[in-house]
């Protein structure tokens, strides 16, 4: 499951950086925000989506599900596996994706209706088709808790749009080694890239909220965040003890950092769907613990 995850996660958010990157560095005036609909943009962007898409799909179907006999279409439970970290990941991928759809959109200059409509819905979308893939493949199957986990992430996405016409909550990730891969041979990776993939005793996900856009009048910091994290521990391929991990922190928006770089601007915007380490204050087993410097 882990493999099935994230190794299809991995492509898509490398398709959609990529493309980004790719779109941004045509022209240096590309970084640049447009005030009204910039056309050759739109173009841009609709065409790139497309191929990467097309591309992305006719390469999942080619160097993954080719390796897995095929079925027909049915339905599969996994929602009680992994403590249900897997799904918190599928949410995180649906929202991510969707907002850079809808960044995308924004930078053109498009209207805040179409990048609600035809950009935070590309995780849904995108993932709806992934999850297809699955239910033709005796592997796995159609899992409604996927499915579930998707809109979420895009409910996330688009309820602040129509709530706050902004993102007060912003979906993070980090990452920590851990000893587990060693234990559980083969099935947490081999090595660090791998495992910030697969090793899921190491990725805690965190809800990051900016508390002065709640508080605008205040002088609160409009960089700094209070966040809120979830990880598992204890997952290394045997009946061990698994628990679930609860985590409090401080966050960065780097979005909130002023600059006149419309390149470091993007930068801040990519960038900032990573949690810094900071100081922590776990709870698990019934009992808290604290860390100087949580990664």
């Amino acid at each position: 499951m882990i493999l099935k995850a994230f190794k299809k996660h991995f492509i898509l958010f490398l398709f959609f950086g990529l493309s980004s990157l790719l779109c941004a560095q045509t022209k240096i005036s590309f970084f640049q925000k447009s005030d009204t609909l910039n056309k050759n943009k739109r173009k841009a962007i609709i065409l790139t989506e497309s191929i990467g898409a097309g591309l992305t799909f006719i390469g999942l179907n080619q160097l993954w599900y080719a390796d897995y006999p095929k079925s027909k279409f049915r339905f599969y439970n996994d929602n009680d596996q992994w403590l249900q970290m897997d799904k918190v990941g599928h949410t995180f991928s649906s929202y991510y994706i969707g907002k850079m759809g809808m960044d995308a959109l924004n930078w053109a200059g498009d209207s805040k209706k179409n990048q609600r409509i035809y950009g935070a819905t590309l995780g849904f979308a995108f993932l709806a088709v992934i999850e297809v893939f699955d239910g033709f493949s005796k592997e796995w199957g159609f899992s409604m808790g996927d499915f579930a986990a998707n809109a979420a992430g895009t409910s996330l996405l688009i309820g602040q749009e129509l709530l706050w016409n902004e993102q007060r909550i912003i979906m993070k990730y980090s990452f920590h080694t851990t000893g587990y891969p060693d234990k559980w041979k083969g099935k947490l990776g081999d090595n660090i890239s791998q495992q910030v993939l697969k090793d899921y005793n190491g990725q805690t996900y965190w809800l990051s909220v900016n508390v002065w856009s709640f508080f605008k009048d205040s002088n609160f910091p409009k960089w700094l965040n209070l966040a809120f994290g979830y990880g598992i521990e204890g997952f290394d391929g045997t009946e061990n003890n698994k628990y679930r991990q609860f985590y409090s922190s401080i966050d960065i928006d780097l979005t909130k950092i002023k600059t006149k770089s419309a390149f470091l601007s993007t930068v801040f915007n990519i960038v900032n769907s990573l949690k810094i380490p900071a100081p922590t204050l776990e709870y698990s087993e019934n009992k808290f613990k604290f860390h100087l410097l949580y990664f």
